[in-house]
């Protein structure tokens, strides 16, 4: 038997933008294309950027323009504050943003995707621009020490930028002052807060170092959703066959197309723009200035690759107004009027009367109940108020209150617990109805309904 026959190497072919025949990740380092898009987007970025690094720290009517206090339950949003009560209210902000990018992307398409995208800004305007940097180094300074300082410097340029990114994005949850003591503060003296930290930043380095353009291709279902928020009259960027084709080397094609790969060799996703529109596009325009730039040097029009309907691109008249155009912002327009109508009829305050913890009721060494009973007060104002509460009717109930009024400071609340004494014979089949009046003397006056409940006697004849 001669020696052993060896197996050639076996072309690696893509099978998906990011996948290979054989399993393997294709890991994606796009070619920078400097152009009119990429000047603005990186202008656009920036702002972005600056933008979501201040908003913490800005404050309106003496709140924080946005902080989104889970453990607390609050939200305060661009001087307002919401509850868990505030159902209506969440519903209609959140469906007008739902709306609002559905009217976005079917007049843009995904131009959210390509241009405001935290996924996109971040990757490809603060680590791919450090990457690029540091590959750089890492051609000038060849050898094993190259390779060694190149992966040093690059493991702490991404874990600086995640770890700042990670404690901006906290403090949008947990308030600008409370990051400043974690930061302050020994890890050993809050070691929840220090994981919390901690693991926020290994995310943003898994994110941005190791899942990168997955997160839009695997992740995200924005994408998917396309066939049913585009038409063929939204705008994409998109590639003009009918000039394009057929493609070919320069000299020897038919088309515009002179088959460069330029626009291929420069898309953060991997795609080849001139199979049409692909779920993968984030409409980044990158290919857009790349084939401008191929097209200045060949001395053709600009334009094979650009901002059009699909309508256009085939020839066909495109419109812009048709029913979605119209129906969507009927609809934002009724969602934000009933927001900002319900925003400025909101009390002043939210009272709720919750029964007490423990048991129902307790007798007293006198013979009388005792119901125990918590009143929860949300100040929506922005100044501290003072709340008193009292019994609208019955002589013979006696209100046991250890803080009236109540103080709540602006978008706070505060729970106080009363304590209501009733006589034994003053219950029918074991209830009491009351009614509490709570007022802060300065436009709340609330009335709430409650039962005290007893023992079960037969209402006096």
């Amino acid at each position: 038997m001669g020696p052993e026959a060896r197996t050639p190497p076996r072309t690696v072919e893509r099978v998906l933008p990011t996948l290979n025949v054989d399993g393997t990740r294709r890991w994606l380092k796009p070619r920078l294309s400097h152009g009119r898009f990429q000047r603005r987007r990186l202008a656009v970025a920036w702002g972005l950027m600056i933008l979501f690094a201040l908003l913490p720290h800005l404050r309106m009517a003496g709140r924080p323009a946005i902080l989104l206090d889970v453990a607390h339950r609050r939200f305060m949003l661009l001087g307002a504050t919401f509850y868990p009560t505030d159902t209506v209210l969440l519903m209609l902000l959140l469906v007008g943003i739902f709306i609002g990018i559905f009217l976005l992307t079917a007049i843009l398409g995904r131009a959210w995707c390509g241009w405001a995208c935290p996924q996109t800004v971040y990757m490809e305007f603060l680590f791919r621009p450090v990457e690029r940097g540091l590959d750089r180094l890492r051609a000038a300074w060849p050898g094993a020490g190259g390779a060694l300082a190149h992966r040093v410097l690059k493991a702490a340029a991404f874990l600086a930028a995640a770890m700042f990114l990670a404690h901006t994005f906290l403090a949008y949850f947990v308030g600008v002052e409370a990051l400043g003591q974690w930061v302050r503060r020994s890890p050993l003296e809050h070691p929840i807060s220090f994981l919390v930290m901690a693991g926020t930043t290994a995310l943003m380095l898994l994110d941005f170092g190791y899942f990168r353009e997955q997160v839009c291709l695997v992740a995200c279902p924005y994408g998917r959703l396309q066939s049913v928020l585009l038409d063929r009259r939204s705008l994409i960027v998109g590639y003009d066959a009918r000039r394009g084709e057929p493609r070919g080397k320069l000299g020897h094609a038919a088309g515009d197309c002179i088959d460069c790969g330029a626009c291929v060799v420069t898309c953060p996703t991997g795609i080849d723009i001139r199979d049409g529109l692909q779920m993968e596009c984030i409409h980044c325009t990158q290919c857009i200035d790349a084939c401008d730039a191929i097209m200045d040097r060949v001395a053709r029009p600009r334009g094979l690759i650009r901002y059009a309907s699909r309508d256009e691109l085939a020839g066909a008249p495109s419109r812009i107004l048709r029913p979605r155009i119209v129906i969507y912002p009927l609809i934002l327009a009724a969602l934000w009027g009933s927001l900002g109508w319900a925003l400025a009829h909101r009390p002043p305050a939210e009272v709720t009367v919750l029964r007490g913890l423990g048991n129902p009721f307790t007798i007293l060494a006198s013979g009388e109940i005792s119901n125990q009973i918590r009143i929860k007060v949300e100040n929506h104002g922005s100044a501290a108020r003072r709340y008193r509460l009292s019994l609208m009717e019955g002589a013979d109930l006696r209100l046991v209150a250890p803080e009236n009024p109540i103080t709540v400071a602006g978008g706070q609340q505060a729970t106080a617990t009363v304590f209501v004494i009733v006589p034994a014979d003053r219950f029918a089949r074991g209830e009491r109805p009351v009614r509490f009046w709570i007022s802060d003397g300065a436009g709340l006056d609330a009335i709430r309904e409650y039962r005290l409940l007893g023992p079960s006697t037969e209402a006096p004849r």
